[in-house]
């Protein structure tokens, strides 16, 4: 079970076939999907973009967090980056669990803190040809860190 940040498309289907075990009685798959508008705005394309380690590291730490709190047969995440159409998969997660109160419990955990503390920048395309990345990724507080950045010498 190994976490992951890939610019790939995601394969859904080898992530349902791991996440199967006799012991469990519950295989949630989550997959956060891009939708053809924001705020309004209609959108063609989104493209993600992180520094792989840290963000890798951070899913890695809410894994293991999610991992203590509830009795968890499987879990894996695979976090996607580049540009993607709307329609795909940029984040998907699985988790298999006796019951099935766990696995929804620890995936909207995991999705929800992913999304919040895991520093990923967002860049919407928009069908009108315009384009800009959201105000800092939602994780981050805008004096820590800034995308797209020249200097790295917070490393």
């Amino acid at each position: 079970m190994r976490n992951s940040i890939t610019r790939d498309t995601i394969d859904i289907d080898s992530l349902r076939k791991r996440a199967s075990h006799p012991q469990a009685g519950a295989m949630l798959l989550f997959c956060g999907d891009i939708r053809n508008h924001s705020e309004g705005k209609l959108v063609q394309a989104l493209e993600y973009e992180a520094h792989e380690q840290m963000a890798l590291k951070q899913i890695d730490d809410i894994v293991a967090e999610a991992s203590q709190r509830w009795e968890l047969h499987f879990i894996e995440v695979i976090h996607r980056l580049g540009r993607m159409e709307v329609e795909e998969c940029s984040v998907a997660i699985a988790v298999a669990t006796a019951h099935r109160r766990e696995a929804y419990l620890a995936s909207r955990y995991l999705i929800d803190t992913i999304k919040h503390t895991v520093p990923i920048w967002k860049k919407e395309h928009f069908q009108d040809g315009s384009s800009e990345w959201s105000k800092g990724c939602e994780a981050c507080s805008v004096h820590e860190l800034s995308f797209p950045a020249e200097d790295h010498h917070h490393h």
